[in-house]
């Protein structure tokens, strides 16, 4: 999801329009704690990269996961280890989630935020800038809810919502608390996420590349060797896709090859220690 492509909505239903105002924005007002330093740990993960002999590493993310069944069990059937990032509005997801699990892909849950673009709506219960702090959390905590297994999120759409300090704040303290990590889509270039998490003694990962803003075999084929190209200068890159039947035939034909490259396809949370 791009600035061109993050604000369209998945297939599927449109869901209800969401009331709070995205003209408003609140000063969140609850007492936060001090921002702690950068612990030794989290500067050694963040500065970490392979040995230059080693083998470089590939993260592959399906966003936009449950809301099409059939889309959805294709993607379950790719390849392990995928990461699926389920919407947490999607249909069947307890049921979904447990298939993608028992396939030995990783899940990470895909939260809405608000887009940039305002006559378009993330879905039900997305992070507003128009929320208070404690709305936020509460919504924060009916999208964490409605499936398990996960082991982070990424912000679904969030052009407008990712930029807000004080909302991404509340984010990054609440999956601090819970043991839980961050992928910025980086749906904007003006994301504060790295940033913010620095303040609070965290580090985030961060989209390399989208796979395809244009669905078409050849298009998404190019960008997994843009991907490759990254991989192989830094030891690992991260890649987002959607379950569109270019991308599924893609990565099909992609991920067999790996191996014989000196590649090696990892869930998302392996990134953490690079």
């Amino acid at each position: 999801k791009t600035p061109s492509a993050q604000n369209r909505a998945p297939a599927g239903k449109s869901p209800k329009k969401s009331t709070a105002n995205p003209e408003q924005t609140p000063e969140v007002t609850a007492a936060r704690p001090k921002p702690a330093p950068l612990s030794k740990e989290t500067i050694a993960r963040t500065a970490a990269k392979p040995d230059a002999g080693s083998v470089a590493y590939i993260a592959i993310v399906i966003d936009d996961v449950g809301i099409d069944q059939k889309r959805t069990r294709k993607s379950i059937a790719l390849t392990p280890p995928l990461t699926l990032a389920f919407l947490p509005y999607g249909y069947n997801l307890r049921q979904l989630s447990s298939e993608a699990v028992a396939a030995g892909h990783e899940l990470i849950v895909h939260l809405p935020m608000q887009p940039s673009l305002k006559d378009v709506d993330p879905g039900p219960k997305a992070l507003l800038r128009g929320l208070s702090e404690d709305e936020i959390r509460e919504r924060i905590a009916w999208n964490l809810s409605q499936f398990e297994g996960y082991v982070g999120i990424n912000n679904h759409m969030g052009s407008a919502f990712s930029t807000w300090d004080e909302g991404m704040t509340v984010v990054l303290q609440e999956l601090r608390d819970r043991g839980l990590f961050f992928l910025d889509s980086l749906t904007s270039p003006h994301s504060v996420a790295r940033r913010v998490a620095a303040a609070e003694g965290m580090d985030v990962l961060v989209r390399d590349v989208f796979l395809d803003n244009e669905a078409d075999v050849e298009r998404v084929a190019e960008r997994l060797a843009e991907l490759e190209g990254i991989a192989r200068r830094r030891g690992f890159a991260i890649g987002i896709g959607h379950p569109y039947d270019a991308t599924r035939d893609a990565l099909s034909a992609w991920l067999p090859t790996l191996a014989e490259k000196g590649l090696e396809l990892v869930p998302l949370s392996r990134l953490r220690r690079q």
